[in-house]
């Protein structure tokens, strides 16, 4: 399938507009608006009214596309083999309602488990990072001219800074994931943890990270992030080291250290 630039200029115009709406919302937004899809998993009408608007613009944007969304507005595409649109409408919820300035719109365009096309837009930091399947990946602030980025040069895990995810609701994996945690700061000059898988992935794209893994994520979180790694000179697998990630959940992206880095994770994970 071929995707023009026009085509990705369109993309951004959409997430940027849906960012616009979360900056709004953010400003008045009270915690008394909070819902619980299930234990610290938690929702607002601010995700669901962005999701709706985003279904209404890709939908005309390219129609014949079917949809993989987090809060079901659309009712979730059955077929998962096929031209999916997958959107996270707002990652990193918790912070929203916090009022912590780390979230971001997040879409992807996918083939089965292959992203094709995607834009992270942080409305916070005026950053959108877009790129399609063999075009490169890019970063445009504001009115500039975005500019292609690449991952980190870095080789060394010793050298690398990390980021991952926390678990919040399911925690069978704990004492291994903390294995790892513990190994990874022995082993780098630091770990991260944002609270939006999405940005962990567009700033390892830009180099601004080595590295980030993380478990029990859902499409939604990381269809967008994946295509821009991959596309910005990344690695990107799940913890087996294969390519089943985009819907089973695990997955670790990185530069140079990836191989590094899955091994360690490895270690304590397939034992």
């Amino acid at each position: 399938m071929t995707l023009s630039n026009s085509f990705l200029t369109s993309l951004c115009s959409i997430a940027r507009d849906a960012g616009a709406f979360l900056l709004q919302e953010h400003q008045k937004f009270s915690l008394d608006a909070v819902e619980y899809k299930g234990t610290n998993d938690l929702v607002s009408y601010v995700d669901k009214e962005t999701e709706k608007q985003l279904v209404a613009a890709l939908s005309e944007l390219l129609p014949e596309a079917g949809f993989v969304t987090e809060e079901g507005t659309t009712g979730n595409s059955s077929d998962r083999t096929a031209l999916n649109w997958i959107i996270d409408p707002l990652d990193g919820t918790t912070n929203f309602i916090h009022g912590l300035p780390v979230f971001c719109v997040s879409v992807g365009l996918a083939i089965g488990n292959r992203p094709i096309a995607g834009v992270i837009f942080d409305p916070n930091r005026d950053e959108c990072f877009f790129g399609r399947e063999g075009a490169g990946a890019f970063c445009g602030r504001g009115t500039a001219t975005p500019e292609r980025i690449r991952v980190s040069p870095t080789t060394k895990l010793s050298e690398s800074l990390i980021s991952t995810g926390f678990p919040y609701y399911t925690f069978d994996r704990m004492v291994d994931y903390l294995s790892i945690l513990e190994n990874l700061m022995h082993k780098t000059h630091g770990l991260r943890r944002m609270g939006s898988a999405a940005i962990d992935l567009a700033y390892v794209a830009c180099g601004r990270f080595e590295g980030f893994y993380e478990y029990n994520l859902h499409a939604w979180d990381m269809a967008a992030g994946v295509l821009l790694v991959r596309e910005a000179g990344g690695i990107v697998t799940d913890f087996k080291g294969g390519n089943e990630f985009l819907y089973r959940g695990d997955v670790i992206a990185g530069c140079g250290v990836h191989t590094e880095l899955l091994a360690t994770i490895q270690r304590y994970w397939n034992k």
